[in-house]
Parts: structure tokens; C-alpha cells; sequence
């Protein structure tokens, strides 16, 4: 119930600024003591711009995000394909990337860029436009477990994720490659934010294709590489790291 009173009351208040307000005294300190030193240097109170909650021991990260968009750029290294082609995932991972491999982007909603590598395309993840069997080197990191949801946008289909998964291997050719992260651990849909998978289910959806690769990040945020689906323990809110080869 604390996990669940903790989502709901997040919904709707950010937590995070309220207890950010503990440090409004050291702040006020902050600027009082900077004031005294600015010289020429502007610091008005209009001007202000308060961060609180910033001054920490260490650089907070998301271990999924920044594992999963490490994981496939090394592996896109190794590869090297002439062209990529990635399905919803991070838009600072796809950014970064189009800069070493030409990268055709597909998201429902689509990315409003222009940069030189990049291809970016409005599209359903049910109904991509490529042929079948006809990209060498596709991603979809973190996207799987959203879709059917509504979350951002898209109709709500109970069978959204299954579908999904047909599409992405339909898109694979000989001896092409898919990347793929989504959740892993305890089965659930955690409404309207994400599906989390079993392995085991991942493996399945995906049976077209061979597992050739897999990683996977585990509840404390730690990355454990190139292992096995079957000797994932029990999570609750892991990411797997799967690569898939037909």
C-alpha cells in the first residue's frame, strides 16, 4: 500500500520539490554569500533561479537508460552497420548514435529535428512502414511494455505488446539484428505507465528470432553482462538487454 499511496500521490504532487524545500535555507545562504562576491556580475532576486536539490555525493543516473543506450552503442560499434534503424527509444541515445551510423528514428510522436544522420518518421509500432525482412539493424529500447497502454496516445490494446513484437521481428532480415530492452521481474501491467515482463515471456514473444546476447540491469541498478534468461533471480523491477539475430 506505501508503494501504491507513493505512485498515486506522485500523479498528482511532485514529492521531489517539496522536499527539495529543506534546503530553501542553504540556498538563501548560497546567494547571500555569492552576492557578496559578484563584483560587476548581475545577481538580482529576479533573476533567481533556485535549484535545491542538486548538491550531492554522486551523479544520479537512471541505471536503465544510461545501461541500455551504452549497451547499444557498443554493440552498434562492434556491428557497424551502414544504416540503423530504431523504433521509440531514447531520443539522446538515437542523437548520439545517428552522429556514427545513419539512423532512420520511428516514434508516434514524432521528433521535430532536422540533423545531419538522422531520419526521423511518424509511425505506429503495429504498422511501420518498411518491408518485411528489409532492415539489417533495428532497436527498441524501453518501448515494448507501453504499447496498448494509452500513455502516450496510442489506442489501448490489451494484446499491444504481442502485436508490437510481430511487427519488429516481421521487420528483421537474414542475419539482421534486434536490439531489445523492456522491464523484467515480477509479471504485471503497472497501469497506464508499463508492462513488466518475465524473461521467459520476452523469449517467447520473440521466437522467431535467436537470442544471441543478453544482459540485464537488476533491482539495485547494477549491470550484469553477457548471461543467460534463465539465471535472472527474481526481480521486481529490472531491464533486460536482449539481442535477437534471424
Amino acid at each position: 500500500m506505501k508503494e501504491f499511496a507513493k505512485r498515486w500521490i506522485g500523479a498528482i504532487v511532485d514529492w521531489r520539490r517539496l522536499v527539495s524545500l529543506r534546503y530553501l535555507p542553504r540556498y538563501v545562504a548560497d546567494w547571500l554569500a555569492f552576492r557578496r562576491q559578484a563584483g560587476s556580475w548581475s545577481v538580482k532576486a529576479a533573476d533567481s533561479y533556485p535549484c535545491l536539490a542538486d548538491r550531492l555525493s554522486a551523479t544520479p543516473f537512471d541505471p536503465h537508460y544510461f545501461y541500455q543506450g551504452n549497451w547499444l552503442a557498443r554493440r552498434l560499434a562492434d556491428a557497424r552497420p551502414r544504416q540503423h534503424v530504431d523504433i521509440g527509444s531514447s531520443v539522446l541515445t538515437v542523437g548520439v548514435l545517428s552522429a556514427h551510423v545513419p539512423t532512420i528514428f520511428v516514434d508516434y510522436r514524432p521528433l521535430v529535428v532536422r540533423q545531419s544522420g538522422l531520419n526521423c518518421v511518424a509511425a505506429d509500432i503495429n504498422r511501420l512502414p518498411f518491408a518485411d525482412r528489409s532492415v539489417a539493424s533495428l532497436s527498441c529500447l524501453h518501448v515494448i511494455e507501453h504499447i496498448g497502454l494509452g500513455r502516450y496516445g496510442d489506442p489501448v490494446n490489451a494484446d499491444g505488446a504481442r502485436l508490437a513484437a510481430e511487427e519488429l521481428q516481421r521487420l528483421v532480415g537474414e542475419g539482421g539484428t534486434l536490439y531489445l530492452s523492456t522491464p523484467i521481474g515480477r509479471e504485471r501491467v503497472c497501469f497506464n505507465a508499463h508492462r513488466v515482463f518475465a524473461p521467459a515471456t520476452i523469449l517467447s514473444l520473440f521466437a522467431q528470432l535467436r537470442l544471441t546476447n543478453f544482459s540485464y540491469v537488476s533491482d539495485d541498478g547494477t549491470l550484469h553482462q553477457d548471461t543467460a534468461p534463465a539465471l535472472v533471480p527474481q526481480l521486481d523491477y529490472g531491464c533486460g538487454f536482449f539481442e535477437f539475430r534471424r
